[in-house]
């Protein structure tokens, strides 16, 4: 299998409005991160995925975009973007693009166009169709952010989908010349010189709405292959897909080099484990760690050399790990670092998201007025109307909303955390005055330098990007596993609970210990036990 640089890097997902506020309007930009490269150099990531930075009127936090080659302004200017890119590179790190092309916002010159009539040239850049017979919504499609998909144009006297937000119109991926002027914006940034794209929902291009199919439509892949050879296919770029609807099948047909159409595809089946089947998100249940094995481990070996994983727990759309599946009181270092060696050992490319590396933690709010998120306040109207307690709504928000990914950055124990001189534009969660970057650095057993470590040690060893992944049966709690490269052999084993556990591997002859999150003498696996969340990686004897 051909190699990538990609597969040997971690990519650290910035989160611009969150991240650092250079100006001191409560709004992180683009010259703050340029002011944090030093910071990311030093934990050796080797690409930055950018939320969205385009010009955006803000409903969905800037994955609603108006144009696709502007800059919004309270994030700065397109010098500023170019400075980032230029500055990034000379550190030895990418800049990824995070670009949205299921649907604009309806504030794009497209859609302002397409809805002056139906004979205008751009029409047929969108998703319209006739009223039903009744004179209601064409059918049954429902938006992500809750009610009918269909929004009804007055002036046209048709409907036009959405599947996000009213004011997040889709694109019809049917329309040539839509496509094509796709194509041309994304050579616009190709010819900036960024490191490649992520690609919001991309598995609902291929929609056919008048058969109610969004995800993985028929064309979706014919359509991918034709974005390839127009664009990033000509170059050495990383490609992921956000697809919450991939099976190891599917994605092997987005990410099988053979296909010629993505690097890679973030899949979510882990993430919905907590989660009631055939639910909404919000509708919880206890995570279940065997389930959880069982996916990790389909997803290492079915894939096998015909594509290519991407690893992560965190994005701006989750909760924080460490309050979701680890124990952000007592053991949340502990926790974090298990989690992170776990997850970073694994075969396929990492991801961490901003704050992940120093152990941020969901911010409880006690009332739907402390919530900025659009799903989040949809959910409640919804569910306020549909007689659910408001005690429960709020306790699934504290849980699993988009907020809690999206406080700001904690640098620092002075005001704000460091963040901004000004107003936050959300708030920041009170642990700041302990958790923040400036005491991970200052403390050589913090949650920082083990993500450094695991960096360093896929740069360094063949072993962690190519090595062959075996999942040991072990009790419920302990999730361990192999990885065998020429010869070579890791044993990587993690305590998944805060009650000690016991492993039992008298036959494993222990040569060196790689990584852990404690101080414990490991010599021997012969009736171990592990105490609560302990976690380590060792090289063994074959």
């Amino acid at each position: 299998m051909k190699q990538y640089w990609w597969q040997s890097v971690v990519v650290y997902q910035v989160y611009p409005r969150s991240f650092k506020d250079s100006n001191g309007d409560g709004i992180g930009d683009i010259q703050g991160i340029i002011g944090k490269l030093d910071y990311l150099q030093k934990l050796g990531i080797g690409a930055i995925w950018l939320s969205p930075v385009y010009q955006s009127p803000n409903e969905d936090n800037g994955y609603d975009i108006s144009d696709y080659q502007a800059v919004m302004a309270e994030f700065g200017t397109m010098a500023d973007l170019d400075q980032l890119i230029a500055e990034a590179k000379q550190r030895g790190i990418r800049i990824i693009m995070d670009l949205v092309v299921n649907h604009t916002s309806d504030e794009h010159a497209w859609f302002v166009e397409a809805r002056r009539s139906k004979n205008n040239p751009y029409r047929d850049y969108y998703v319209w169709a006739d009223p039903a017979k009744d004179g209601g919504v064409p059918n049954g499609l429902q938006s992500t952010f809750s009610g009918s998909a269909w929004q009804y144009d007055q002036t046209s006297q048709q409907y036009y989908l959405h599947l996000f937000s009213q004011k997040q119109p889709d694109l019809n991926w049917q329309n040539k010349e839509m496509r094509q002027a796709v194509y041309n914006m994304m050579n616009f940034w190709i010819d900036k010189g960024i490191g490649g794209f992520r690609l919001d929902v991309i598995d609902l291009i291929g929609k056919q709405p008048e058969q109610e199919i969004t995800g993985n439509g028929p064309k979706l892949h014919q359509y991918l292959q034709e974005m390839n050879q127009q664009t990033f296919g000509h170059h050495d770029l990383i490609t992921v897909g956000e697809t919450w609807g991939a099976t190891p099948e599917i994605a092997k047909l987005y990410s099988n080099p053979e296909s010629h159409e993505l690097s890679m595809v973030f899949q979510f089946e882990h993430v919905g484990l907590d989660e009631q089947p055939g639910k909404a998100k919000w509708d919880l249940q206890p995570l279940k760690i065997g389930a959880l094995k069982r996916v990790f481990a389909k997803w290492q070996t079915e894939l096998d050399d015909q594509g290519w994983n991407s690893l992560f727990w965190n994005n701006h759309d989750l909760p924080r790990i460490i309050s979701r599946w680890g124990d952000d009181g007592q053991y949340r270092v502990a926790s974090g670092k298990m989690l992170a060696i776990l997850l970073h050992l694994l075969k396929g490319t990492p991801y961490i998201y901003q704050g992940e590396e120093i152990g941020m933690t969901n911010r409880i709010v006690h009332d739907i007025s402390e919530v900025t998120d659009i799903e989040s306040l949809r959910m409640y109207d919804e569910r306020i109307k549909a007689g659910y307690p408001k005690a429960t709504i709020i306790e699934s928000i504290n849980v699993k909303g988009r907020d809690n990914a999206r406080t700001p950055m904690q640098w620092n124990q002075t005001t704000n955390a460091g963040f901004t001189t000004g107003k936050p534009w959300l708030a920041v969660n009170p642990n700041y005055e302990t958790i923040n970057v400036e005491a991970a650095l200052a403390d050589p057993d913090s949650l920082f330098y083990t993500y450094q470590k695991l960096i360093e040690l896929r740069k360094n060893n063949p072993i962690v990007i190519w090595g062959s992944f075996e999942l040991l049966t072990t009790a419920e709690m302990i999730f361990a596993y192999k990885r065998c490269y020429q010869g070579e052999t890791w044993l990587v084993v993690n305590n998944f609970s805060n009650q000690a556990q016991i492993i039992d591997l008298p036959d494993v002859k222990i040569e060196q210990v790689l990584i852990q999150n404690g101080h414990e003498s490991i010599t021997s696996l012969a009736n171990y036990h592990l105490s609560p969340w302990q976690s380590f990686a060792v090289k063994v004897a074959n």
